[in-house]
């Protein structure tokens, strides 16, 4: 396990290489949950995320990793059938899942037939089972689901997930999984893990790339003069926080 609150910075000269440190980083991690205790958590996001791990699905990773004992879950989606163009799960199916071993059993999408409200409800009903079954560990320390990975991007107004700089929902406290319908990006309806579950992962992978996302990598990262704390800001897992930034996302700090 990584010492509490580590943060880990890398910054690449491309994206390319970004990608390969991204794999690598990912099937390290999948190989010692593995081990230890024969299933491995992942979150996913949307965005560009799912494009940046595209080296998972070619040698050698795609070959060594023990992809039937993944568990694939959504930090947010957008509450939208699954074959919809701003489906999460789709552009996560397309880019990585379709192309690999992953028993479809271990893949949690939403019930994208529901309203946001029952969806979000539903998703952390089956998070709460998970737990049950060991599947997905619980956090000693915060009494919420402790993922073994999760796989963040962000967007250039500092959002993880769909939590939003000064939205109510980033400072839900007891819920695991709560929904949004009024999101300033649309589509306005989505489901959200909060910052608990969130902040209760063992590793964290934090991936940005781009010069639009330079100020609010500096504000998280950096010496911002904006006194405004974005959610980027706020994400600080029990374990590792290592970030994966391109030389444009970094060009504030």
């Amino acid at each position: 396990m990584a010492t509490k609150g580590e943060v880990k910075k890398q910054v690449f000269e491309s994206e390319e290489d970004l990608a390969v440190s991204l794999a690598k980083y990912t099937a390290q991690l999948s190989d010692k949950f593995c081990k230890e205790r024969g299933a491995f958590s992942v979150v996913l996001s949307g965005g560009s995320l799912i494009n940046s791990l595209r080296k998972l699905v070619e040698p050698p990773y795609i070959d060594s990793i023990e992809w039937s004992k993944w568990h694939v879950f959504w930090l947010d989606e957008r509450v939208v059938p699954k074959d919809h163009e701003d489906s999460n799960y789709k552009l996560a199916y397309d880019g990585l899942l379709s192309k690999v071993p992953i028993l479809p059993g271990n893949v949690y999408a939403i019930n994208d037939i529901l309203s946001a409200e029952a969806a979000a409800e539903d998703y952390e009903t089956r998070l709460r089972h998970l737990v049950e079954s060991n599947v997905i560990n619980l956090s000693a320390a915060s009494g919420f689901p402790k993922f073994d990975l999760q796989l963040l991007g962000m967007g250039p107004d500092g959002h993880v997930a769909s939590l939003f700089p000064g939205h109510p929902l980033v400072k839900e406290n007891e819920k695991w999984v709560t929904f949004i319908k009024d999101s300033p990006k649309p589509p306005p309806e989505r489901i959200t893990f909060t910052f608990p579950v969130i902040n209760s992962s063992a590793y964290i992978a934090l991936v940005v790339t781009g010069a639009a996302e330079a100020g609010a990598v500096q504000n998280a990262l950096g010496n911002s003069q904006n006194s405004e704390k974005l959610p980027v800001a706020m994400v600080s897992p029990e374990g590792e926080l290592a970030w994966f930034l391109d030389t444009a996302a970094a060009s504030k700090l």
